[in-house]
């Protein structure tokens, strides 16, 4: 994938020797942390000051939560030097992730997802990462596909008449990758950070689903 886990932990130390006063430098290791390591691809997002959409349109529809170049993709694999000469064409970009690519996300109250957390990792279930943004949700890294199976995967298991705040986001979606603001309202974080396995094999989500829709029926208000 271009550089090794030793060579991130020295892409690491080196970035803070260099260079704590160098946000730059910071966001294009965390880019390619994502690119190397996890083999995301990913895109320079939008930022929200004020409310105000750093796209420049002042109608914008989503101001800080969408991407400035859908077509600007630092591709998975894409080493440090390459994420610094692509990156460095949108300084100050948020970090977003392409959905429907390397993963789904099935989306929940944050509180719910929190108590759905607990559940699954008690019950010894494989998971993804899970990031929580600053809107109050939950975002469950799951198998690609999940977005056009999870209507028939709720009938399966007796949850398509129920009032579910659960969703799926699949192709065309994008997340905003922790730490990045969102929105203007904060950044997101890891509430389950990534690893080797679960950021390049994300669980298929019927293994998740029962729980997170049990969670999310039992919490509406969560």
């Amino acid at each position: 994938m271009g550089f090794t886990i030793g060579g991130i932990r020295e892409m690491r130390s080196g970035s803070r020797r260099r260079g704590r006063t160098s946000g730059r430098a910071s966001d294009c290791t965390t880019v390619a942390e994502f690119t190397g390591l996890w083999g995301w691809d990913v895109v320079p997002g939008a930022r929200a000051v004020d409310g105000a959409c750093s796209c420049g349109k002042a109608d914008c529809p989503a101001p800080g939560a969408h991407p400035l170049d859908p077509a600007a993709v630092v591709p998975a694999g894409a080493t440090l030097d390459e994420v610094t000469e692509s990156w460095g064409q949108f300084p100050g970009a948020a970090v977003l992730l392409p959905v429907g690519r390397a993963f789904d996300i099935i989306d929940v109250p944050e509180g719910a997802g929190r108590r759905a957390l607990t559940r699954l990792e008690r019950m010894g279930l494989p998971l993804g990462p899970v990031v929580a943004t600053p809107e109050g949700r939950a975002h469950f890294f799951v198998a690609p596909g999940a977005a056009a199976e999870l209507p028939s995967l709720l009938y399966r298991m007796g949850w398509d008449d129920a009032s579910l705040d659960l969703h799926a986001l699949g192709a065309g979606a994008y997340i905003t990758a922790p730490p990045s603001d969102r929105a203007g309202l904060g950044p997101t974080s890891w509430l389950r950070a990534p690893s080797l396995d679960t950021a390049t094999q994300p669980p298929q989500a019927r293994l998740l689903l029962g729980t997170l829709a049990y969670v999310a029926h039992r919490s509406p208000c969560a």
